[in-house]
């Protein structure tokens, strides 16, 4: 079974609210291709292309590659707007959509909630409503939220309900809250992604997050970033630097290799890298499709091409992720 967990579609409702409301801070621009692109503050981040918003052209490609099944998610800017009544009604509205989607295609198509997390309370309720009425799997929270990274003490209460559910967390990245020194080359989804990935996810691990709270499970865009490349790094910052120890008992390392690593790379180096950091049973297949920069065939070819057993690879394609979601 092959499983895409690292996929985006944008409810038609959503884009129409979002040139509406977005303007202080995000804009439409055409670019040359004729293609819609997403700015912030400068910086060109986000194309939106046709499969963003078509589900017929979705079925295909899948079928061509044979994908069985895709983990709906928002992508950036998610439901992080300016106001608290926007936010939730983004979530909500973003939710419903995603929700119905899933009923005509149950085998196809699963998804995890958004929900406005700069205001705990109603990403609290969100969260229970999208789960319990609407049969969602887990939960999509950006990287960063309006600057404050994840392991923020305000969203402690919003884990606490995670964790008592049980619920998977998929992390997506956010432009950098100081996105300007990415903006040339287009450098905030080639590089900012990964680094606010990396920097919100090892605080997490430094803040005690992971000890309070033990049933919270992870997953990684990107390969976590750089999180791999830098376990040893990090471990040795651990036992160098007392300011690092307060929370945690152990190198932080143990804490990364529980978390799962999708594999939108696509990049043989980078994949074994990740594949000896953490092993196959934590890696799941991922496109980024449809973004510009994605690529639903290479989710697929580039795990069949790992130098790896045949059940490793069956883990990564698909067997992992039917864990995650309890799928029988």
């Amino acid at each position: 079974m092959k499983i895409d967990f690292h996929n985006h579609f944008y409810p038609p409702g959503y884009l129409e609210k979002f040139e509406q409301w977005g303007r202080r801070r995000y804009e439409f621009v055409q670019d040359k291709s004729g293609l819609k692109i997403v700015k912030e503050k400068g910086a060109r981040f986000l194309g939106i292309t046709p499969q963003h918003v078509s589900v017929e052209q979705r079925l295909a490609d899948m079928d061509r590659l044979g994908i069985d099944m895709e983990v709906l998610t928002l992508t950036s800017p998610s439901v992080y707007f300016s106001t608290r009544k926007r936010n939730l009604y983004l979530a909500k509205m973003s939710n419903d959509f995603f929700a119905d989607l899933c009923q005509k295609h149950p085998r196809r198509f699963t998804a995890f909630a958004s929900v406005p997390l700069a205001h705990p309370d109603d990403a609290i309720q969100e969260l229970q409503r999208a789960v319990k009425d609407l049969g969602m799997k887990g939960v999509v929270l950006g990287s960063n939220v309006d600057g404050k990274h994840l392991h923020s003490k305000e969203f402690g209460p919003f884990y606490k309900e995670v964790d008592r559910m049980n619920l998977p967390i998929f992390i997506h990245p956010m432009v950098p809250a100081h996105p300007e020194s990415f903006a040339e080359f287009v450098l905030v989804p080639l590089v900012g992604f990964c680094m606010d990935t990396t920097v919100t996810v090892a605080k997490m691990v430094f803040s005690g997050l992971f000890e309070k709270y033990r049933n919270l499970t992870l997953i990684l865009p990107h390969l976590g970033g750089t999180l791999p490349f830098l376990f040893e790094r990090i471990d040795a910052g651990y036992k160098s630097y007392v300011e690092c120890q307060p929370n945690i008992p152990k190198p932080p390392s143990s804490y990364f290799k529980k978390f799962y690593y999708d594999t939108v790379s696509f990049y043989t180096p980078a994949l074994m890298c990740t594949y000896l950091a953490v092993g196959a049973d934590h890696m799941v297949m991922g496109s980024d499709y449809p973004h510009v920069i994605g690529d639903i065939t290479r989710s697929v070819s580039s795990i069949l091409e790992l130098n790896i057993s045949q059940e490793e690879k069956e883990k990564i394609l698909g067997e992992n992720a039917k864990k995650i979601l309890k799928l029988s």
